[in-house]
């Protein structure tokens, strides 16, 4: 805490004309050229937009989720690899920001109206902040001053999450009242819908963690939770005037909000906006295909085959499902699917001409590789040079919302449905099922995700949660909701492969792509990708192999196992910042 005892207001503001030399120099704010006019205000206030995640964070979000095959099993989940001596995240000098902008706000020579919106838009951010320290830590300090280095409070210890988040609700809900704008075409600004949208996010998140922690004996004000998340998320639906995309039709429709330079308005509330005249780019071709920079993310199967068939019936309903090679598998199939992962007729520029490009497994280790935010053009692929916006907020995540608010509380109806679920799957391609809830829970997700829910309703809506929301940086914060940590020591399993030394042709397009093999063949075929799945390598196990030796799904074994336990739905208070203060204690576990 001690760390944002000794920052100064982060705004820079001009002054034109002469000036005396021993007058406040022109890179120097005083509080009276801040808080006495409107455009100091503004200029404050951009300051708080660094909270926000920029566009190469933005993209990277899901690399630690129970769908996401990495090359290295993440820290957090390798036991004595992650503790307090490695923890991070206990900074403050935002709120301090935030804070030291609430104190000042009042100065009569702008009218109160002016100030009103700029409060709005800091309790905003503040209420961003403190629910980002939540979901991370829990129990924090509540901090709604600035500090002095000798004020007696920062030896505080932490305030219960119950004191934090009613305060958080407070914020939102003021933000949600005053922001007066209420759209912003360049989806760079904070609007009242987009305030309404993180309200919806955030009740939604404590909702069902009160809901589902039930060892924090909070389960009784869940109610009161969901209920706000279904209001603020009905008010966006109703009011906000967004709708999806539908552009491109259900083939390009989804993954054009990816790559888009502009952000798509009609569906994107919020974006992280590239802008090349300001040398304003991202990284994410760079991150998503090179088999060193990034953690080579891919999918795995047990997650694709919860996409369903274009029909609206489960995948996993087809006889045979568990055989099905990728170039069989992935057809007829929920359209959001070749939007999301290499496959069928996907191409690549290479020199102005597209080329075929199946998975490439110097970075898949399953065959399922994303492209979600990568541009077709392999020309960005090297250094952070993409110049498509990334969304942070979705009007589709607001739908989510709704229905699972609404499912949670035992409120969802048909029509509810039909509004929410259908209409996503029906900008996906899907034809049936599309206006009814359904009345049979699907096995598979139960067997492989929530034995412990029985409503089919609410299992749908999480199965399209995951596939709609993909990559977006929102699967580990549900896992935690839900608190459904063992489903990231899941297995990270890739495609069937039905026998060695037999090359596969992935995409139909006459050239065979890759085999697996024990034993490098003699005669191997010109072009073909061979990948050893022996059961040691170089002395050691191999992390590759077929779940049945010789056949079977390929399989992805990292040398350190991944262990989740209770403790990790929380993580631990730095040790740097417990020596400083003993009073914050620690996390359960840690």
């Amino acid at each position: 805490m001690k760390k944002f005892l000794f920052c100064l207001i982060p705004v820079v503001i001009g002054f034109a004309g002469c000036k005396k030399l021993d007058q406040t120099p022109e890179d120097t704010a005083t509080r009276e050229a801040v808080f006495s006019n409107e455009k100091g205000l503004e200029l404050y206030t951009n300051s708080f937009y660094n909270i926000l995640p920029n566009a190469s964070d933005a993209h990277k979000g899901d690399a630690m989720a129970d769908y996401s095959a990495r090359s290295q099993a993440p820290e957090f989940l390798v036991e004595g690899a992650y503790g307090p001596r490695q923890s991070s995240g206990w900074t403050w000098t935002n709120l301090r920001n935030i804070n030291y902008f609430l104190e000042n706000n009042n100065d009569p020579k702008v009218a109160p109206a002016v100030r009103q919106q700029y409060t709005a838009l800091a309790r905003f951010f503040r209420a961003y902040f403190y629910y980002d320290k939540v979901r991370r830590f829990g129990d924090v300090p509540w901090i709604n001053k600035t500090f002095s280095v000798d004020d007696p409070t920062l030896f505080n210890g932490r305030d219960k999450r119950t004191l934090v988040m009613d305060s958080v609700l407070a914020d939102i809900n003021y933000a949600c009242e005053n922001i007066s704008r209420t759209n912003d075409n360049s989806r760079s600004l904070i609007t009242k819908y987009v305030a309404l949208g993180l309200k919806s996010r955030i009740a939604l998140y404590e909702g069902t963690y009160r809901k589902y922690h039930t060892e924090a004996g909070l389960a009784g004000s869940a109610d009161q939770w969901l209920q706000e998340a279904a209001n603020a998320a009905e008010q966006v639906m109703s009011d906000g005037g967004f709708t999806l995309n539908t552009a491109g039709g259900a083939d390009l429709a989804y993954r054009n909000l990816f790559i888009s330079t502009a952000p798509v308005a009609t569906e994107v509330m919020l974006a992280a906006v590239t802008d090349a005249n300001l040398a304003v780019y991202n990284d994410a071709n760079w991150w998503w295909t090179s088999a060193t920079y990034g953690s080579r993310v891919s999918l795995v199967r047990t997650f694709v085959n919860t996409y369903l068939n274009v029909d609206g019936t489960p995948f996993t309903s087809r006889p045979g499902y568990q055989t099905l090679e990728f170039k069989d598998e992935v057809k007829n199939r929920d359209k959001r699917l070749q939007q999301t992962i290499r496959m069928g007729s996907y191409k690549r520029i290479n020199g102005g001409t597209p080329e075929p490009a199946p998975p490439v497994f110097s970075y898949t280790y399953t065959g399922y590789q994303p492209i979600k935010f990568v541009l077709d053009d392999v020309r960005y692929d090297g250094g952070g040079q993409n110049i498509n916006s990334i969304p942070l907020m979705r009007y589709a995540e607001i739908l989510l919302n709704y229905a699972e608010a609404k499912a949670e509380l035992g409120t969802f109806s048909d029509a509810d449905w039909t509004r929410t679920i259908g209409a996503l799957r029906q900008r996906a391609g899907i034809t049936g099922g599309l206006s009814t809830k359904p009345t049979v829970a699907d096995p598979y997700l139960q067997a492989n995700y929530f034995p412990e829910i029985s409503d089919p309703a609410l299992l749908e809506i999480r199965r399209e949660r995951g596939i709609e929301l993909s990559f977006e940086g929102l699967r580990f914060d549900d896992i935690v909701r839900w608190k459904k940590g063992d489903l990231m020591t899941k297995v990270w399993n890739g495609f069937y492969v039905p026998a060695l030394d037999v090359p596969m042709d992935l995409n139909e397009d006459g050239i065979m792509d890759v085999a697996f093999y024990q034993v490098m063949p003699a005669n191997r075929v010109p072009g073909v990708n061979y990948i050893n799945v022996a059961p040691t390598l170089n002395g050691g196990p191999n992390p590759q192999r077929l779940s049945n030796n010789t056949s079977g799904e390929l399989t992805w074994l990292t040398t350190t196992p991944r262990v989740f336990t209770d403790k990790n739905y929380l993580y631990p208070i730095p040790e740097t910042d417990r020596l400083f203060n003993p009073a914050l204690g620690q996390n359960p576990g840690w």
